[in-house]
């Protein structure tokens, strides 16, 4: 497996064709949800890309502090495809996205907007829910973060 991170200027015309082809394959056509995709926020995040040979695999949306919110890192747009799902590449996704927010925003907590259905999956990796669940685009969310020693 090959994972690169990229600011959205680095990314190349295939790697952004190919990482906005497996959100719209699972946010939008297997999950059966219509949203706003292009949200005009990939500009501010870096993005996290998991090839494994020439097929992306995985990927993560990765906000700074001050990108959206001054006090939290963000991860979003977490991402397996559905081929792969079972193998064990969406936790290194997330441990990678994890050990990025730490090495460059370590003073800052890391807030992700969880699908409900995968509120094990992101506890079992360290984060903790807070707050009240709320729907995102027809589908159950609540709010989860991780907090550094």
């Amino acid at each position: 497996m090959k994972w690169q991170i990229k600011k959205f200027d680095q990314l190349k015309k295939k790697q952004l064709y190919s990482l906005m082809r497996l959100r719209a394959d699972v946010f939008v056509v297997e999950q059966d949800c219509p949203y706003q995709d292009l949200d005009g926020q990939d500009q501010n995040a870096y993005h996290l890309l998991g090839h494994l040979e020439k097929d992306l695999v995985a990927y993560a949306r990765i906000f700074p502090p001050d990108a959206l919110q001054p006090e939290y890192s963000r991860i979003g747009r977490i991402v397996t495809s559905q081929d792969y799902r079972g193998k064990g590449i969406g936790k290194k996704l997330v441990k990678k996205s994890i050990d990025f927010c730490r090495k460059e925003f370590y003073k800052y907590p890391i807030k992700i907007s969880a699908q409900e259905r995968l509120k094990g999956f992101y506890t079992a990796l360290g984060f903790s829910a807070g707050g009240k669940g709320y729907i995102e685009d027809g589908i159950p969310h609540c709010a989860m973060y991780l907090f550094f020693d």
